[in-house]
């Protein structure tokens, strides 16, 4: 072992390749730079070769990069050898490394051509170019077809939002239609027995007329409700007392037959809403109760102080994760179908036969709720009885809850006035003569105007007004509103009612201290009460500003 030690390192036995070039000068640097110029192009391609490999670690074939660059790397070391060579002649260590350089090739090419008909299969550019603008025409094709599907579900959309229209619209012609019958008839058949000198048998048809009147205004309610456009006259409102209080209706509203079961929390947390609609609310949920179980069964009406995540809250558009009182009422019932329970919150979507039932008691439910700023959810199976969970905000500010409905006690208070300026605006000349004749009735002196500069200009006056009440859709560029507001620039104290058919956003939010509101259709002897409560609560040490009188009417 040590003798071939001895003669890889020991070229005294060997004569250097230069002698074989006789040492000439010209022909040995030749030689030498030759080769050390290709030896140090072949060292850099294997560089080249492996950071290439190890940057595309995607590649299929990388291994094959590794074997050349081998490859490259030992025919490289050969040139370096023949430099070396010409001067030392280490032919033992030249010749090993030519060997590594032999296996490598051998290497190379045993794996090399198997490999080559799968190398040969890669697509060449031309193919890719191919392949490029056969996926570009599928795209195209694509995005044709997605603007065809969008203009079809357009289309969809389009077609489902008048069928819904028709069914909106149909159902307002056909109830509109009947009460404009009975109404109509009813005036006819008054003036029929009027001029018959029957004038005593005209009583019934005033009284049908009346009535007919009441349901055109529940049916307008109910769809602004839906809308969510009814005013609302918001107040802190403890559900568990509200519920307790409505307790004996409920019982006498379902029968014997159905077990009633009230489970209060006890809670301390109020909601912020207008306990009349939330009474109006929980009494059709009941009704609908009481028809879903004919043969009897339980009603079970729950509250209970929930926190709603971020998550609970997904999909409801509006409502915010946090603290809400959750209202169930929950029936043993029929319970709905899947197609049922998708169309329950539709207006006019009714299962009850005709006349029993007017689709609007579910809908004007889901108006209020979201115009109250919450959530309403509902589960039903067939056969399971139906929950309907309603989900109210918290009320964080309130002192204490005023629960009391907002229109109680007011059939019961004084009506007549006692020579008070009421300044009433309405653009309607009929609704403003019969309103203006019916305040003079009770006792009150009336200014009219049909629009808000005509109003302004009298409050910009020194004519005495105590009292405004104004419609909230006026022509002349203010509503009624507007109108308000500025009057309560010039005379601070002064209460306005409002008096609306439909307020739009004009009456979002919260009204000032001394302005209330009433809908229309109103019966008059109602806004001559809402009038007077008006007035007196004024406080005594309010001092109205110095007025000129108004003239006697007439």
């Amino acid at each position: 072992m040590q003798a071939m030690f001895d003669a890889l390192f020991e070229p005294s036995a060997f004569s250097p390749h230069g002698f074989c070039l006789l040492w000439d000068p010209g022909l040995i640097w030749l030689h030498a730079l030759s080769d050390a110029v290709i030896g140090l192009c072949y060292f850099s391609i294997p560089l080249a070769l492996l950071h290439f490999a190890r940057r595309r670690s995607d590649l299929e074939f990388r291994w094959i990069l590794w074997l050349f660059a081998l490859f490259i790397l030992a025919c490289g070391s050969t040139h370096f050898m023949a430099v070396a060579t010409l001067w030392v002649p280490l032919y033992w260590i030249d010749g090993i490394v030519k060997l590594i350089t032999a296996l490598a090739s051998i290497a190379t090419a045993i794996l090399l051509w198997p490999l080559l008909p799968r190398l040969l299969a890669l697509p060449s550019p031309s193919a890719l170019r191919l392949v490029n603008d056969q996926l570009s025409l599928q795209m195209e094709e694509r995005e044709g077809n997605l603007a065809i599907l969008q203009e079809h579900e357009a289309l969809l959309r389009q077609s489902q939002k008048m069928e819904a229209v028709g069914q909106l619209t149909g159902g307002i012609a056909h109830d509109f239609n009947n009460m404009l019958q009975a109404i109509g008839g009813s005036l006819e058949m008054m003036e029929r027995r009027i001029g018959q000198g029957r004038s005593s048998e005209a009583e019934q048809f005033v009284d049908a007329a009346r009535k007919t009147v009441e349901r055109a205004a529940a049916l307008t309610h109910r769809l602004l409700a839906f809308a969510r456009r009814q005013p609302l006259q918001p107040r802190s409102v403890d559900p568990d007392e509200l519920i307790a209080g409505m307790e004996e209706l409920i019982r006498r509203t379902m029968g014997p037959g159905v077990t009633i079961e009230l489970r209060m929390n006890d809670g301390v947390w109020t909601v912020l809403c207008d306990p009349n609609q939330l009474e109006n609310v929980l009494l059709n949920l009941t009704i609908n109760a009481r028809d879903a179980m004919p043969d009897g069964g339980r009603l079970t009406i729950a509250t209970n102080d929930v926190t709603l995540s971020e998550a609970d809250v997904v999909g409801q558009e509006g409502a915010r994760p946090g603290a809400y009182v959750e209202i169930s009422v929950i029936d043993t019932g029929t319970g709905m179908d899947a197609t049922t329970k998708a169309r329950a919150f539709e207006p006019f979507f009714t299962t009850k036969p005709i006349g029993q039932g007017t689709g609007l008691g579910l809908s004007q439910l889901y108006g209020f709720v979201r115009q109250s700023g919450g959530i309403v959810r509902l589960d039903s199976a067939p056969g399971q009885g139906t929950t309907v969970r309603l989900y109210l905000p918290r009320h964080a500010d309130a002192d204490e809850p005023e629960t009391k409905a907002a229109g109680s006690g007011q059939g019961a208070a004084s009506q007549s006035g006692a020579g008070e300026a009421v300044l009433l605006v309405e653009d309607e000349a009929n609704v403003r003569m019969v309103a203006a004749e019916a305040l003079r009735d009770f006792g009150y002196r009336v200014l009219e105007a049909a629009d808000g500069p005509a109003a302004l200009h009298v409050l910009h006056s020194a004519v005495r007004v105590d009292l405004m009440v104004t419609d909230v859709g006026l022509p002349g560029g203010l509503n009624g509103r507007q109108v308000a507001d500025a009057a309560r620039e010039r005379r601070p104290v002064l209460p306005v009612l409002f008096i609306t058919g439909y307020a739009g956003p004009a009456l979002e939010g919260q009204l000032a201290p001394g302005m209330e509101v009433i809908g229309k259709p109103f019966a008059l002897d109602v806004l001559a009460a809402r009038v007077r409560a008006m007035l007196e609560a004024i406080p005594v040490n309010e001092a109205r500003p110095a007025t000129i009188p108004l003239p006697p009417h007439g």
